[in-house]
Protein backbone atom coordinates (compact mmCIF):
# COMPACT_ATOMS: atom_id res chain seq x y z
CA UNK A 1 0.00 0.00 0.00
CA UNK A 2 2.48 2.58 -1.24
CA UNK A 3 0.07 5.49 -0.90
CA UNK A 4 0.34 5.22 2.91
CA UNK A 5 4.11 5.58 2.81
CA UNK A 6 5.41 8.97 3.92
CA UNK A 7 8.32 10.24 1.86
CA UNK A 8 11.14 11.86 3.84
CA UNK A 9 13.72 12.21 1.12
CA UNK A 10 16.24 15.02 1.21
CA UNK A 11 14.84 16.39 -2.03
CA UNK A 12 11.39 16.84 -0.51
CA UNK A 13 12.86 18.68 2.49
CA UNK A 14 14.81 21.02 0.25
CA UNK A 15 11.70 21.71 -1.80
CA UNK A 16 9.75 22.71 1.32
CA UNK A 17 12.57 24.79 2.80
CA UNK A 18 11.99 28.50 2.34
CA UNK A 19 8.35 28.10 1.34
CA UNK A 20 7.15 29.99 4.44
CA UNK A 21 8.64 32.72 6.63
CA UNK A 22 7.56 33.78 10.10
CA UNK A 23 6.64 37.46 10.41
CA UNK A 24 8.74 39.09 13.19
CA UNK A 25 5.75 41.30 14.01
CA UNK A 26 2.69 39.06 14.33
CA UNK A 27 4.46 35.65 14.14
CA UNK A 28 2.17 34.55 11.31
CA UNK A 29 3.41 32.12 8.66
CA UNK A 30 3.53 33.83 5.28
CA UNK A 31 4.36 32.46 1.87
CA UNK A 32 7.87 33.70 1.05
CA UNK A 33 6.81 34.48 -2.52
CA UNK A 34 3.87 36.56 -1.26
CA UNK A 35 6.19 38.42 1.13
CA UNK A 36 8.64 39.23 -1.65
CA UNK A 37 5.88 40.44 -3.95
CA UNK A 38 4.65 42.65 -1.11
CA UNK A 39 8.06 44.36 -0.75
CA UNK A 40 8.91 42.39 2.42
CA UNK A 41 5.85 43.80 4.18
CA UNK A 42 3.61 41.43 6.14
CA UNK A 43 0.14 41.36 4.51
CA UNK A 44 -1.45 40.65 7.91
CA UNK A 45 0.13 43.18 10.31
CA UNK A 46 2.01 45.57 7.96
CA UNK A 47 5.37 44.79 9.58
CA UNK A 48 8.11 46.28 7.37
CA UNK A 49 11.07 43.91 7.27
CA UNK A 50 14.57 45.16 6.47
CA UNK A 51 15.70 45.68 2.88
CA UNK A 52 19.15 45.39 1.36
CA UNK A 53 20.57 48.50 -0.30
CA UNK A 54 19.87 47.01 -3.73
CA UNK A 55 16.25 46.22 -2.89
CA UNK A 56 15.80 49.77 -1.63
CA UNK A 57 17.33 51.33 -4.75
CA UNK A 58 15.19 49.12 -7.01
CA UNK A 59 12.13 50.30 -5.12
CA UNK A 60 12.91 54.04 -5.14
CA UNK A 61 15.02 54.80 -8.22
CA UNK A 62 13.78 54.62 -11.83
CA UNK A 63 15.21 51.55 -13.64
CA UNK A 64 18.53 52.15 -15.36
CA UNK A 65 19.12 55.63 -13.92
CA UNK A 66 21.23 54.92 -10.83
CA UNK A 67 24.90 55.85 -10.95
CA UNK A 68 26.98 54.98 -7.90
CA UNK A 69 29.89 57.14 -6.84
CA UNK A 70 32.73 56.85 -4.31
CA UNK A 71 32.34 53.07 -4.19
CA UNK A 72 36.09 52.76 -3.55
CA UNK A 73 35.78 54.29 -0.07
CA UNK A 74 36.07 51.53 2.49
CA UNK A 75 36.77 50.78 6.14
CA UNK A 76 39.86 51.91 8.02
CA UNK A 77 41.33 50.43 11.19
CA UNK A 78 43.12 53.31 12.98
CA UNK A 79 43.10 51.54 16.36
CA UNK A 80 43.96 48.07 15.02
CA UNK A 81 41.00 47.02 17.13
CA UNK A 82 40.69 43.49 18.53
CA UNK A 83 38.13 42.14 20.98
CA UNK A 84 37.16 38.71 22.29
CA UNK A 85 35.44 37.83 19.02
CA UNK A 86 38.33 38.74 16.75
CA UNK A 87 39.80 41.71 14.95
CA UNK A 88 37.89 44.57 13.37
CA UNK A 89 39.81 43.97 10.13
CA UNK A 90 38.49 40.40 9.95
CA UNK A 91 34.94 41.47 10.75
CA UNK A 92 35.06 44.13 8.05
CA UNK A 93 36.38 41.63 5.52
CA UNK A 94 33.55 39.23 6.35
CA UNK A 95 30.97 42.01 6.00
CA UNK A 96 32.37 42.95 2.58
CA UNK A 97 32.24 39.33 1.40
CA UNK A 98 28.69 38.88 2.73
CA UNK A 99 27.17 42.07 1.30
CA UNK A 100 29.31 42.95 -1.73
CA UNK A 101 29.70 46.44 -0.22
CA UNK A 102 32.83 48.31 0.85
CA UNK A 103 31.03 50.30 3.54
CA UNK A 104 27.66 50.41 5.31
CA UNK A 105 26.21 52.88 2.81
CA UNK A 106 25.89 53.13 -0.97
CA UNK A 107 25.67 56.63 -2.47
CA UNK A 108 24.95 57.85 -5.96
CA UNK A 109 22.49 59.71 -8.15
CA UNK A 110 19.33 58.56 -9.89
CA UNK A 111 15.85 59.55 -10.97
CA UNK A 112 12.64 59.42 -8.94
CA UNK A 113 9.82 59.53 -11.48
CA UNK A 114 12.11 61.54 -13.75
CA UNK A 115 13.53 63.93 -11.11
CA UNK A 116 17.29 63.62 -10.62
CA UNK A 117 18.38 63.32 -6.97
CA UNK A 118 21.40 62.34 -4.91
CA UNK A 119 20.66 59.33 -2.72
CA UNK A 120 22.31 57.39 0.08
CA UNK A 121 21.09 54.00 1.30
CA UNK A 122 22.41 52.33 4.44
CA UNK A 123 22.40 48.54 4.75
CA UNK A 124 22.09 46.99 8.21
CA UNK A 125 23.82 43.77 7.07
CA UNK A 126 27.17 45.61 7.00
CA UNK A 127 28.28 45.62 10.66
CA UNK A 128 24.84 46.73 11.80
CA UNK A 129 24.84 49.70 9.44
CA UNK A 130 27.25 51.38 11.83
CA UNK A 131 28.61 54.88 11.26
CA UNK A 132 32.38 54.94 10.72
CA UNK A 133 34.97 57.08 8.93
CA UNK A 134 34.15 55.56 5.53
CA UNK A 135 30.40 55.95 6.06
CA UNK A 136 30.77 59.58 7.09
CA UNK A 137 33.08 60.37 4.19
CA UNK A 138 30.62 58.96 1.66
CA UNK A 139 27.74 60.94 3.16
CA UNK A 140 29.78 64.17 3.17
CA UNK A 141 30.84 63.68 -0.45
CA UNK A 142 27.26 62.91 -1.46
CA UNK A 143 26.06 66.11 0.24
CA UNK A 144 28.78 68.11 -1.54
CA UNK A 145 27.80 66.56 -4.88
CA UNK A 146 24.17 67.54 -4.22
CA UNK A 147 25.35 71.07 -3.44
CA UNK A 148 27.37 71.36 -6.67
CA UNK A 149 24.61 69.92 -8.83
CA UNK A 150 21.81 71.70 -6.90
CA UNK A 151 19.91 68.45 -6.44
CA UNK A 152 17.91 67.21 -3.47
CA UNK A 153 19.69 64.75 -1.18
CA UNK A 154 17.69 61.76 0.13
CA UNK A 155 19.19 59.48 2.77
CA UNK A 156 17.74 56.19 4.03
CA UNK A 157 19.10 55.30 7.48
CA UNK A 158 19.36 51.81 8.97
CA UNK A 159 21.89 51.66 11.77
CA UNK A 160 22.69 50.56 15.29
CA UNK A 161 24.82 53.68 15.81
CA UNK A 162 28.49 54.64 15.74
CA UNK A 163 31.07 51.94 14.93
CA UNK A 164 33.06 51.88 18.14
CA UNK A 165 35.83 49.79 16.57
CA UNK A 166 37.08 53.15 15.27
CA UNK A 167 36.72 54.95 18.60
CA UNK A 168 36.53 58.75 18.60
CA UNK A 169 36.97 58.83 14.82
CA UNK A 170 33.56 57.21 14.40
CA UNK A 171 31.97 59.78 16.72
CA UNK A 172 33.55 62.62 14.73
CA UNK A 173 31.42 61.56 11.76
CA UNK A 174 28.33 62.89 13.52
CA UNK A 175 29.61 66.46 13.26
CA UNK A 176 31.18 65.88 9.86
CA UNK A 177 27.97 64.65 8.20
CA UNK A 178 25.85 67.39 9.80
CA UNK A 179 28.33 70.02 8.57
CA UNK A 180 27.87 68.77 5.00
CA UNK A 181 24.09 68.79 5.33
CA UNK A 182 24.22 72.29 6.84
CA UNK A 183 25.69 73.56 3.56
CA UNK A 184 22.62 72.23 1.73
CA UNK A 185 20.36 74.03 4.18
CA UNK A 186 22.17 77.34 3.61
CA UNK A 187 21.82 76.88 -0.17
CA UNK A 188 18.08 76.00 0.12
CA UNK A 189 18.67 72.53 -1.30
CA UNK A 190 16.27 69.93 0.16
CA UNK A 191 17.60 67.20 2.42
CA UNK A 192 15.07 64.43 3.05
CA UNK A 193 15.81 61.88 5.76
CA UNK A 194 14.01 58.52 5.79
CA UNK A 195 14.43 56.44 8.94
CA UNK A 196 13.96 52.69 8.65
CA UNK A 197 14.22 49.92 11.21
CA UNK A 198 16.43 50.38 13.17
CA UNK A 199 17.87 53.89 13.42
CA UNK A 200 19.79 54.29 16.66
CA UNK A 201 22.75 55.83 18.45
CA UNK A 202 24.99 58.37 16.76
CA UNK A 203 23.03 58.11 13.51
CA UNK A 204 19.72 59.10 15.12
CA UNK A 205 21.59 61.85 16.99
CA UNK A 206 23.03 63.36 13.81
CA UNK A 207 22.09 63.25 10.14
CA UNK A 208 19.04 60.99 10.46
CA UNK A 209 16.98 63.56 12.36
CA UNK A 210 18.06 66.87 10.82
CA UNK A 211 16.18 66.59 7.54
CA UNK A 212 14.08 69.38 6.11
CA UNK A 213 11.55 66.56 6.17
CA UNK A 214 12.00 63.56 8.46
CA UNK A 215 10.11 60.48 7.27
CA UNK A 216 9.92 56.96 8.69
CA UNK A 217 8.57 53.57 7.75
CA UNK A 218 5.75 52.07 9.88
CA UNK A 219 6.94 50.41 13.07
CA UNK A 220 10.57 51.46 12.66
CA UNK A 221 12.53 51.52 15.92
CA UNK A 222 14.20 54.90 16.32
CA UNK A 223 16.12 56.24 19.31
CA UNK A 224 19.47 56.86 20.93
CA UNK A 225 20.04 54.42 23.79
CA UNK A 226 18.16 51.13 23.91
CA UNK A 227 14.94 50.65 25.84
CA UNK A 228 16.53 48.45 28.51
CA UNK A 229 19.33 50.96 29.21
CA UNK A 230 16.84 53.81 29.63
CA UNK A 231 14.56 51.81 31.94
CA UNK A 232 17.49 50.80 34.12
CA UNK A 233 18.68 54.42 34.27
CA UNK A 234 15.38 56.12 35.11
CA UNK A 235 13.95 53.16 37.10
CA UNK A 236 10.65 53.33 35.24
CA UNK A 237 8.77 51.21 32.74
CA UNK A 238 8.45 52.86 29.36
CA UNK A 239 5.32 52.82 27.16
CA UNK A 240 4.91 49.73 24.99
CA UNK A 241 5.22 51.73 21.76
CA UNK A 242 8.21 53.76 22.99
CA UNK A 243 10.82 54.45 20.27
CA UNK A 244 8.55 53.36 17.43
CA UNK A 245 8.06 55.68 14.48
CA UNK A 246 4.41 56.08 15.54
CA UNK A 247 5.48 57.27 19.01
CA UNK A 248 7.95 59.72 17.48
CA UNK A 249 5.29 61.04 15.10
CA UNK A 250 2.96 61.71 18.04
CA UNK A 251 5.76 63.60 19.83
CA UNK A 252 6.86 65.72 16.87
CA UNK A 253 10.18 64.04 15.99
CA UNK A 254 8.94 62.60 12.68
CA UNK A 255 6.96 64.52 10.07
CA UNK A 256 5.24 61.57 8.41
CA UNK A 257 5.09 57.77 8.38
CA UNK A 258 5.00 56.40 4.86
CA UNK A 259 4.25 52.85 3.78
CA UNK A 260 6.96 51.28 1.67
CA UNK A 261 4.66 50.83 -1.32
CA UNK A 262 3.90 54.57 -1.27
CA UNK A 263 7.41 55.88 -0.54
CA UNK A 264 8.53 56.59 -4.12
CA UNK A 265 5.42 58.59 -5.01
CA UNK A 266 5.55 60.41 -1.66
CA UNK A 267 9.16 61.47 -2.28
CA UNK A 268 8.26 62.56 -5.81
CA UNK A 269 5.44 64.75 -4.47
CA UNK A 270 7.81 66.33 -1.93
CA UNK A 271 10.37 67.02 -4.67
CA UNK A 272 7.69 68.58 -6.89
CA UNK A 273 6.56 70.80 -4.01
CA UNK A 274 10.14 71.92 -3.32
CA UNK A 275 10.71 72.76 -6.97
CA UNK A 276 7.54 74.86 -7.07
CA UNK A 277 8.61 76.71 -3.91
CA UNK A 278 11.94 77.60 -5.54
CA UNK A 279 10.18 78.88 -8.64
Amino acid sequence: MGWFTTSSTKGDKNAAKGLFVVCPGCKSHIFEEERKNNLKVCPKCNHHDRLTYKERLDLIIDPGTFREFNSHISTTDPLEFVDGKGSYADKAAQAKAKTGMNEAIVTGSGNINGIRVVIGVMDFRFLGGSLASGTGEKILLAAEHALRMKRAFILFSASGGARMHEGIISLMQMAKTCAGISKLNKANIPYISVMTDPTFGGVSASYATVGDINLAEPGAMIGFAGRRVIEQTIKQKLPKDFQTSEYLLDHGFVDAIVNRSEMKDYLHNVLMYCSRKKA
